[in-house]
């Protein structure tokens, strides 16, 4: 297909489809040579979800797999190979390769947290789309940079938010949104779980199937311990900000799509180390305060109705009555009464078509999606700020304007972090 068709099929429906109301059956007629090329980085459990959503749409070709374990490369092939039986998909253990190939449109990216924004920005800077998964980025500053990098190279970006896309979700911000439980002035989010004891295991020699330097890429150089890589990466603070960081993003969305906290001022955690070699918190209780709300975080459920057989919950307090909702249901109280749904208050947002359908229909439109990167960093900035003030156990006060903490360059210094000389590529 010649560059020129190729950006003609990108950019299409873009004056009216503005990324979310392209007609399934205008996408199930899309020719092989017209479909969205897409490579996935990153083949974990996540990984491989990935490949399996968007195998499933038939506007998507996945043209390449990568993954620095080759035993996951070699896996996930034949798991698309599976779906795709004729699929031509390379394979790479080194995802600059896949950001050098021209014939590649986007990617979706499923590393560990420490490569997702330097991969998100290396690819903007490519030529290529992301879906990305969250959290968005291990530090501010690296969100930043993104958000810069996207602007810049005017790219599409949306955050592996799932449930964002889900009924409920639409509902709630509906429901918040019209003022049916007046002015919110309280959020209590939580989401029970922390890091576990994983023992005090030894180092040793990586397996030769694992490139394990790549990695660690940007992160600290240390010797090699089964219980830091893969999965149980997220329990070490040099690489993620465990449970809290893995599912802040997914509650705390909630909160942003419906009320848009703005000028936040102060943060304060605290938190409990686990027994072992983690060192995310076992634990972690924070508050926040914005503009006229107050935000709470804990690991346990807080002393409010409906939350006590809630794992993960949001608890929004109004003028006028209360919302409690998590991934797929919610309850509204108002004047004593508890309902699930108030019929009487219009459906105003437009519903997803998938959340990764969304994002290709946004690349094709050349629009932001829902999940958009500009919304997804003013969401995730507090979880970073939170995982700075419980490291150092102390309250942080925040300029929001500058980005900065007030008189603390101590904790400024947490909102970067200096990368490995040889795995910077964004500089």
């Amino acid at each position: 297909m010649n560059p020129l068709n190729r950006r003609s099929f990108l950019a299409k429906s873009a004056a009216g489809a503005l990324g979310l109301t392209i007609l399934p059956n205008l996408i199930s007629k899309a020719a092989p040579s017209d479909k969205l090329r897409v490579a996935h980085i990153g083949l974990g459990g996540m990984g491989n979800n990935h490949m399996n959503w968007f195998a499933k749409l038939p506007d998507v070709d996945i043209v390449a797999l990568c993954d620095v374990d080759s035993d996951h490369l070699n896996t996930t092939f034949k798991t698309l190979q599976g779906l795709v039986p004729n699929t031509k998909a390379k394979l790479y253990g080194d995802f600059r390769k896949i950001l050098d190939d021209k014939e590649i449109d986007a990617i979706t990216v499923a590393t560990p947290d420490h490569w997702h924004a330097q991969i998100a920005t290396m690819a903007f800077q490519a030529g290529k789309d992301v879906y990305g998964e969250k959290p968005l980025s291990y530090d501010i500053a690296e969100g930043q940079i993104m958000l810069k990098t996207l602007k810049k190279e005017k790219k599409i970006f949306q955050l592996g938010t799932q449930i964002h896309a889900g009924d409920n979700y639409h509902r709630v911000a509906e429901i918040i949104k019209s003022g049916a439980i007046g002015d919110v002035h309280t959020v209590r989010l939580w989401k029970t779980g922390g890091a576990p004891d994983l023992g005090n295991p030894s180092p040793s020699t990586p397996p030769s199937t694992f490139n394990y330097d790549m990695w660690l890429g940007p992160a600290p150089k240390v010797p090699y311990i089964k219980e830091r890589t893969h999965f149980t990466y997220r329990y070490f603070l040099d690489y993620s900000g465990g449970v809290f960081a893995d599912f802040w993003c997914h509650i705390a969305d909630i909160v942003w799509w419906s009320i848009e906290p703005k000028g936040l001022t102060s943060v304060a955690a605290k938190g409990e180390k686990p027994q072992g070699i983690a060192d995310a918190p076992k634990w972690l209780d924070a508050e926040m305060q914005f503009d006229g709300l107050k935000l709470y975080w804990t690991t346990e459920p807080p002393n409010v109705p409906g939350a006590k057989d809630r794992g993960i919950g949001a608890y929004f307090e109004g003028s006028k009555g209360s919302l409690i909702c998590d991934y797929g249901s919610m309850e509204v109280t108002i004047n004593g009464e508890t309902v699930k749904d108030i019929p009487e208050v219009p459906k105003t947002i437009v519903r997803s078509p998938g959340h990764q359908q969304n994002f290709v229909d946004a690349v094709k439109a050349r629009t932001q999606p829902e999940s958009n990167l500009e919304y997804a960093r003013a969401m995730t900035l507090p979880m970073h700020l939170a995982l700075i003030s419980y490291r150092l156990g102390r309250p942080l006060q925040w300029n929001a304007k500058k980005e900065q903490f007030i008189g603390d360059a101590e904790a400024n210094g947490y909102l970067s972090r200096e990368y490995r000389k040889e795995w910077n590529f964004i500089k």
